[in-house]
Parts: structure tokens; C-alpha cells; sequence
């Protein structure tokens, strides 16, 4: 598992490219026969991918969460963006087809991650945050989510958001998780843009063909920085950093919060004037 420590927003004014990349993106989320995890110290929220050809355990690193299980003290959200597959969950099994996803509570011991076919593994990426309640491990099919319909084709941004992980839907501790989709013709995201000082969030790109990016808005509103993203990676975004993008072709990406409250229209809005 990976530590990435946060980051003063006047740090990252300073910082080029490389730097960026190597304090806030996190790529190769897939890997076969690999977990990738990260922990990161805003709001210690870890993210992370497994691609199970074979069945996986995820098991926990004592020297970094200090539990004696991974989620002994945690919740977790899982979403597959790959081939059908299975969650073990203690001593009940999940099927989870494409865009499923399943919210993990706190206490679970016993975690672990099959596909049903080797020749189309699974993908299954992770958000888990720490939790001090235990709400009960629940499934959520991607066809039984209603999606909200928002933005124009006109200004490049017609999207459907779902909400996975949610007050209004599944109950959870403090993790909120949903999925945007861009339509074609469309590549913003997030514009206007906003901060929200309570919560930090974290943003997985896919449904990206190899030669396409998105290049990734952050920083302060008054020190705008961009981090180019490609297929598969993940971007950390501090409570302080605007978090938005334009791709060269239509995407999909899946946010996860966690923080101190759970309310969605809970953002600081920037005027577009008011960026730099």
C-alpha cells in the first residue's frame, strides 16, 4: 500500500508536472493478479483497484491502518467497471455484473474477489474510508439507479450522474460514491467549478480509448494546475482544490467523498470570473 501525505495548497502552487503527478495521481489501478491501494492522509481515504484473474483476499497492512482487519475500523465501496464477477463478503457471496456496485460496512472481516471469467476479469475499484458506525453490506445494480440528467450538448457537458453511496440511497458512515457519464460530443466535467472545504474527493477516469485524456483541472481557484489523466487513473483532490476536466473524447469517471458530512450540494461555488 502506498502513502501519500496531504499536500499545503501553496505547495502545490510551486510544483511542475512530475511533482503533481507524484503527489496526487495515482495510475495503473489495474493490474492483473494485483491489489493497488493508496492511503491518503486527507480525510484517509484509501483507493484503489483489484483485477482478480484468480480468486483474491484482501487482506490488511498492519504497519499502515493499524487494525487487525481491514476493515475493522473502516467502510468500504466497490464498483466493477469489468467483466462479471463475485464478492465474498464473511460467509455471503455477491454476483457483480458491469457497473454493479456494493457498499461494504464496518466490522466485515473476511474480503475476497473473484471474476467469473479469466478470458474478461473483473475490475473492481475501491474507496473505503474510516467509519465510527456499522451500516449493513448492500448491493446496488447500475440499472436500478435512476440517473439525474444534467448539462447542455451546446457547452460540451450533457451528463448523467448516479448516485451509488448516498444518504438517500444506501446508508453509509461517511463515504459517498457515484458514477458521471458524458454523452458524445460532451467532455466537461465539474465547470463551473467548486471546492468544498468539509470533504476531500477522489476522481477514477474510464470508458477512455487508449490514444484519448482528460486533462484534469486542481488547484486553489486562483492557481489553477492540470494533471493529464488516461484510462484507468485516479486523481486525489484536497478539500482546498478544484476538481474538474475536459477530455478529448467523451468518458466516464466515478467520485468518491469523505469528510465530515454527507450532503451532496454541500460546495463552494467559484465564478468562472474568478478563475485564474
Amino acid at each position: 500500500m502506498q502513502v501519500r501525505h496531504a499536500v499545503h495548497p501553496e505547495h502545490a502552487a510551486s510544483m511542475k508536472s512530475d511533482a503533481l503527478r507524484e503527489h496526487f495521481l495515482i495510475d495503473a489501478i489495474f493490474s492483473p493478479k494485483k491489489i493497488k491501494l493508496v492511503y491518503s492522509h486527507n480525510d484517509r481515504l484509501i483507493v484503489g483497484g483489484i483485477y482478480p484473474d484468480t480468486p483474491m483476499t484482501l487482506d490488511v497492512d498492519k504497519n499502515i491502518i493499524g487494525a487487525d482487519f481491514f476493515l475493522e475500523r473502516r467502510e468500504m465501496g466497490v464498483i466493477n467497471i469489468g467483466g462479471a464477477g463475485k464478492i465474498k463478503v464473511d460467509d455471503i457471496s455477491y454476483s457483480m455484473e458491469h457497473k454493479d456496485g456494493l457498499y461494504i460496512g464496518k466490522g466485515s472481516k473476511n474480503l475476497s474477489f473473484e471474476s467469473n471469467d479469466t478470458a474478461n476479469p473483473s475490475k473492481f475499484y475501491i474507496n473505503s474510508s474510516p467509519a465510527h458506525a456499522t451500516f449493513p453490506t448492500e448491493k446496488v445494480s447500475f440499472d436500478d439507479i435512476e440517473p439525474d440528467h444534467l448539462g447542455e450538448l451546446e457547452n460540451c457537458n450533457k451528463r448523467s450522474i448516479r448516485k451509488y453511496f448516498h444518504p438517500q440511497g444506501i446508508k453509509t458512515c461517511q463515504l459517498v460514491m457515484g458514477m458521471t457519464t458524458l454523452e458524445k460530443g460532451s467532455v466537461w466535467n465539474t465547470m463551473p467549478v467548486h471546492t468544498h472545504e468539509r470533504r476531500m474527493e477522489a476522481y477514477f477516469y474510464f470508458n477512455m480509448a487508449q490514444d484519448q485524456l482528460v486533462f484534469h483541472l486542481m488547484g486553489t481557484p486562483s492557481e489553477t494546475r492540470h494533471i493529464i489523466v488516461r484510462n484507468h487513473e485516479a486523481v486525489l483532490s484536497p478539500s482546498w482544490s478544484i476538481h474538474s476536466g475536459a477530455g478529448t473524447s467523451n468518458y466516464t469517471f466515478i467520485w468518491g467523498m469523505a469528510g465530515e458530512n454527507q450532503t451532496f450540494t454541500d460546495m463552494d461555488g467559484v465564478p468562472m470570473s474568478e478563475l485564474r
